[in-house]
């Protein structure tokens, strides 16, 4: 093609392909208290963040419902166009929260699931 220059610049496609996976499953043990404003978290129930990534998207909404009912947890977040989940509580109900989450995601609906990251 005359007067195209290829000045050796490679370009990136990004695709998106639906799974059933988590691409996140995050516990945050003791986050600072601006945290919580910046989310905009109005539970009292303040402690531990769990955080959740889920595709397909809808998914999200039975992890909320899974993570309510395994332990004592708040939602503070749940998005089910983008598959985002956030719940708050103590450190061990949040954690038994996303681990009956991912064992669910995991053992019912055969999802593939990442380990539970901590900080």
């Amino acid at each position: 093609m005359e007067g195209f220059m290829n000045e050796g610049k490679q370009r990136i496609i990004q695709e998106f392909v639906p799974g059933k996976q988590t691409t996140m499953a995050h516990l945050i043990a003791n986050p600072k208290e601006d945290l919580y404003s910046k989310l905009g978290v109005i539970t009292e129930n303040r402690g531990a963040l769990g955080i959740m990534t889920i595709t397909p998207s809808e998914a999200a909404i039975i992890g909320a419902d899974v993570a309510t009912k395994a332990a004592a947890v708040d939602i503070v977040f749940v998005d089910r166009f983008s598959g985002s989940l956030v719940i708050c509580g103590d450190v061990s109900s949040v954690e038994a929260a996303l681990i009956a989450v991912n064992d669910t995601l995991a053992n019912v609906l055969g999802f593939d699931v990442s380990p539970i990251t901590r900080t």
